[in-house]
């Protein structure tokens, strides 16, 4: 078993920088243990535990740079790996978009998110979870199958130039699908602590869903307004967010590319009205449901960002090779994405709809077309039909092909946001979102 501290990672960068004979390094750790616990069919069918490390080291000369990794912290297998990577760097071709070594950075003055609890969690514990929710899933003639995992973490950086970081995390997921005849529902959901996945509830929620969705009616294809849950939603504007990409915008490649009389790029839309006044999106690392790291993999810092305000996109993502050729700060990558919610309920969304749709999952979403960023998905696992306020019967599922921006702008609702993943997401409503086709999924 592989366990380092975040004192012993960065003394580890201290004497991987002195060994180096490169003109310039930058040293990666990556360390801790994961456990997942997996069931099927009403019963726990596998129990697993890993132990991982893995150094990186990158080191230079000249705009040539190459890596080597290694997953030992024997000492000799560190040197080695130092040396491969002079090598392999002494007679790799000189980077076309070669950015100089990150020099030390002034990284927020706060602690992960980090339970000793969760990284102490036994297979028993998890198994003990893991039968209630068989149990609830058994009794209600349901199939059940999922899982339950936890991750202990520590990530340290470092450079010849002096720039250092360290952190530790964990992180807990309960995933839980629920079948019955031909109804299915399905939930996932992520925390910090265990004890902060509401499992209770959701094993309740996901077996009575299971119950309703089944005898799926058919409906007519075409453009209805639509309650995405949070997790649905997530998957859906996670492809927005990717593509808030300042270079891609400036290339003519963006939703977000503006054109001249000539049709070339010509600039980007930041500042145009393109969504709802609704949306409010920011990187938000230290929001309460997430509590993640200070800085990412390159050592630019993860600080608060505002994305979008009231419906306006207020800054592109560029990385550390395109705002040396713009002239600009690098901003890192757009995540986490926190969007802001409102003090209303999902079900409080679904009494004030007159008529409509509401998608559990988005599942299996592909591009149509990169350039204005129309996508093409499924939904899947529990989609219903709204009458009068109320959920009245399922539907069968439904293809869907969409214009990810106006499914933006047409959002007319918002409501308590939670944690999907990585992300904080509301469930909202959007007033129209086209349907293509019905499927055979369940």
């Amino acid at each position: 078993m592989i366990n380092l501290t975040e004192e012993q990672a960065l003394d580890l960068i201290d004497s991987i920088v002195k060994e180096s004979e490169a003109e310039g390094v930058f040293v990666s750790i990556s360390a801790g243990e994961s456990a997942l616990s997996r069931f099927s069919e009403n019963q726990i069918t596998q129990n697993i535990s890993r132990n991982h490390c893995k150094i990186s080291i990158t080191s230079g000369f000249g705009k040539s740079w190459a890596t080597s990794s290694t997953s030992s912290i024997d000492l000799d297998a560190i040197i080695a790996t130092i040396r491969r990577s002079e090598e392999l760097a002494q007679v790799a071709p000189e980077d076309p978009e070669w950015v100089p070594l990150l020099p030390p950075q002034t990284y927020e003055a706060r602690t992960p998110g980090f339970d000793a609890a969760t990284a102490s969690f036994s297979p028993l514990q998890r198994g003990e979870i893991l039968q209630y929710v068989c149990q609830r899933s058994s009794a209600a003639g349901s199939s059940g199958s999922g899982t339950l995992g936890t991750d202990t973490s520590i990530s340290a950086i470092g450079n010849s130039l002096g720039l250092r970081a360290a952190a530790s995390y964990t992180e807990a997921d309960f995933s839980f699908t629920a079948r019955l005849d031909d109804g299915s529902s399905w939930c996932d959901r992520t925390a910090t602590a265990v004890g902060d996945l509401p499992i209770q509830e959701m094993t309740a929620r996901t077996i009575a869903r299971t119950l309703a969705s089944r005898n799926p009616r058919p409906i007519t294809v075409g453009a209805y307004p639509v309650i995405f849950e949070p997790a649905a939603f997530a998957t859906l504007l996670q492809w927005v967010i990717w593509n808030l990409d300042a270079r891609a915008a400036d290339e003519g490649r963006s939703f977000m590319s503006r054109f001249g009389p000539t049709g070339k790029p010509d600039g980007n839309r930041l500042g145009e009205q393109l969504f709802s006044p609704k949306v409010q999106i920011q990187r938000h690392s230290a929001h309460p449901l997430l509590q993640l790291g200070t800085f990412f993999g390159d050592g630019l810092k993860n600080d608060y960002r505002e994305i979008i305000k009231d419906g306006i996109p207020q800054m592109l993502s560029y990385s550390r090779y395109w705002a040396q050729q713009q002239g600009v700060e690098p901003t890192g990558a757009f995540y986490p994405i926190v969007m802001t919610g409102s003090e209303q309920s999902l079900e409080d969304i679904i009494a004030s709809t007159e008529q409509g749709i509401l998608v559990t999952r988005a599942w299996y979403v592909r591009y149509v077309n990169p350039r204005t960023l129309e996508v093409t998905g499924m939904t899947r696992d529990g989609t219903f039909w709204i009458e009068n306020g109320k959920i009245a019967y399922p539907i069968q599922n439904l293809r869907f092909n969409q214009n990810l921006p106006q499914m933006l702008r047409d959002i007319d609702a918002i409501g308590i946001p939670q944690r999907c993943g990585n992300s904080v997401i509301p469930p909202v409503r959007v007033h129209q979102f086209n349907f293509t086709s019905i499927t055979d999924s369940i």
